[in-house]
């Protein structure tokens, strides 16, 4: 399955399908993740369900990831700002 996530710019994060819509919940399996990353003060970063993947902080640009999930909760943040810039999905 293929999903889009993007950081900035500005205060902004997200995890959405390909047609749009924001991530709520996963199945476990393989990911192809495009990571937009348009901002030189935050990064985005996957963490948990078997994910740890992270852009640098003043690095932008577009990456590829392929991820393998497994159960459990997927995050997704900022490194610079974890509360403000955070979401969380479940991995079943």
């Amino acid at each position: 399955m293929r999903l889009n996530a993007s950081i900035g710019p500005g205060a902004a994060i997200s995890l959405r399908t390909i047609t749009g819509a924001r991530v709520r919940a996963l199945e476990a399996g393989a990911y192809v993740i495009t990571v937009r990353d348009r901002s030189t003060l935050h990064n985005f970063c996957f963490t948990g369900a078997g994910a740890n993947r992270r852009t640098g902080i003043a690095q932008t640009g577009t990456f590829t990831w392929r991820l393998r999930l497994t159960p459990g909760k997927l995050v997704f943040l900022s490194d610079t700002s974890p509360v403000k810039l955070r979401g969380t999905v479940a991995v079943s």
